[in-house]
């Protein structure tokens, strides 16, 4: 028996348990109803043969009871002979054939005798209406009393299987909230001992390893990016106080990436590290701006803020300065001539919107832009693109801010909406935007 793929264990063990008893219900049904009617059909020829007997008993004993050539002699309702003896007694009754009919509903049995020489058949009859009322008894009691017991079947088995398997729902629930930031988090073990208790003990090692794993990866990330950071200060001096050649600025410049990329691994290190993130009042709007005026490698981008007043949020200011610091580095390393950074509150939130005016970010990789490394274009120089970490960084300090962020539509152009919650003593509104000077071209 094949099931549809979409049916859950616990509808195909229903259904199978269900079948097998309605097979199993049926075949004894049929052979129950079967046996009573053989058996009282046998009794009843029991019966039918006992009273022929008798009958043929007492004509040998007393021959002076006869039938006529053409009738036949009644001894009770249920038997008549039949044959012709000879100096008879006429019989007062015979037996009417309708006395007889219909023969569905009766068991006849016949024996013969020798009267006086005479050849006498005797035929006695046995009523099957016992056998009859006691099939439709049964059969009255089957048709309704099979479908109630598998509905019976299929409600315990529904059941009992729920039950078996609550546990393997709640390891799956839990498996799918555990993320690569909290392998600290562990399934529930079953009382019983049981298969899926050893499967959730199973699935818990399984974690331990994994955890101790990504915590060593992330161990040697962070020391590596440390131990980097000083030889690479060091080089970085020694280059800009050498004399001045095509080389050593191309080498500086190499320098520089090379930092910029150890400084993100050990800030992904941090964050991975998943530590809370501290619960001071951060004025985001000052943030922003401070950070959208900084000047950059692309002058010619102009830089317009629309800056809320008063919207405050809880967390790090360092890291909400990062935040704001990709985000715009992003848009302005893509835009054509203009950014826009706006910020703004939004019911229990504060929303920063971060768009340019550059080519945009197809719909089919809007998340994949948030991953580590990735580069839409990979065809541009990679000196001018980034590390690759930028939306990752912003998107985990987000997310430890218990915030959002995500590529929205709008206009041409790329645009990034971040949401984190506004600190609790701020009470939300929606002010007027205010608009700050473009930063310097």
């Amino acid at each position: 028996m094949r099931f549809a793929p979409k049916m859950s264990v616990r509808l195909r063990a229903t259904l199978s348990a269900t079948a097998v008893v309605a097979l199993a219900l049926g075949v004894a049904s049929y052979v129950l109803v079967g046996v009573l009617s053989r058996t009282l059909q046998d009794n009843a020829a029991d019966a039918a043969f006992a009273r022929a007997d008798a009958v043929v008993s007492e004509l040998s004993t007393e021959p002076g009871v006869v039938a006529t050539p053409s009738a036949g002699v009644i001894f009770n309702p249920d038997v008549q002979v039949r044959g012709r003896v000879m100096d008879a007694t006429p019989v007062q009754q015979t037996v009417p054939a309708e006395v007889w009919a219909p023969p569905e509903r009766y068991l006849v049995a016949a024996r013969t005798a020798t009267v006086d020489g005479a050849q006498l058949i005797v035929e006695a009859r046995q009523s099957l209406d016992g056998v009859l009322t006691a099939r439709d008894t049964l059969v009255s009691l089957l048709v309704p009393g099979i479908p109630a017991l598998l509905l019976l079947v299929a409600g315990m088995t529904w059941f009992a299987v729920g039950r078996a398997l609550a546990p393997v729902t709640a390891i799956r629930k839990e498996l799918a909230e555990i993320t690569a930031t909290d392998l600290h988090r562990r399934v529930p073990v079953p009382r019983a001992g049981d298969e899926v208790a050893q499967l959730a003990t199973t699935t818990n090692h399984t974690l331990d390893r994994l955890e101790q794993a990504v915590e060593q990866h992330q161990r040697f990330v962070a020391d590596a990016a440390h131990e980097l950071r000083s030889p690479l200060a060091v080089l970085r001096t020694r280059l800009e106080i050498a004399p001045q050649q095509p080389l050593t600025v191309e080498a500086l410049t190499d320098v520089e990436r090379i930092q910029q990329l150890a400084s993100d691994l050990l800030l992904l290190a941090r964050l991975d590290a998943q530590e809370p993130p501290p619960r001071d009042e951060v004025d985001l709007g000052q943030i922003a701006a401070e950070e959208a005026v900084r000047s950059r490698d692309r002058g010619e981008v102009a830089v317009d803020l629309q800056i809320a007043p008063g919207v405050v949020v809880a967390g790090s200011a360092d890291e909400l300065r990062r935040l704001v610091t990709n985000l715009v580095d992003n848009a302005v390393r893509h835009a054509a001539g203009r950014v826009v950074v706006r910020l703004r509150p939004s019911g229990p939130d504060a929303v920063l919107d971060v768009g340019d005016d550059g080519p945009g970010i197809p719909v089919d990789q809007r998340e994949a832009v948030f991953g580590r490394f990735t580069r839409l274009d990979e065809a541009r120089d990679r000196d001018q693109g980034g590390t690759g970490l930028g939306l990752a960084i912003a998107r985990d300090i987000t997310t430890r801010h218990k915030g959002t962020l995500a590529v929205v539509s709008g206009p041409p152009g790329g645009h990034l909406r971040a949401r984190i919650p506004l600190h609790a003593a701020v009470v939300p509104g929606e002010p007027a935007p205010r608009a700050l000077p473009a930063s310097p071209e």
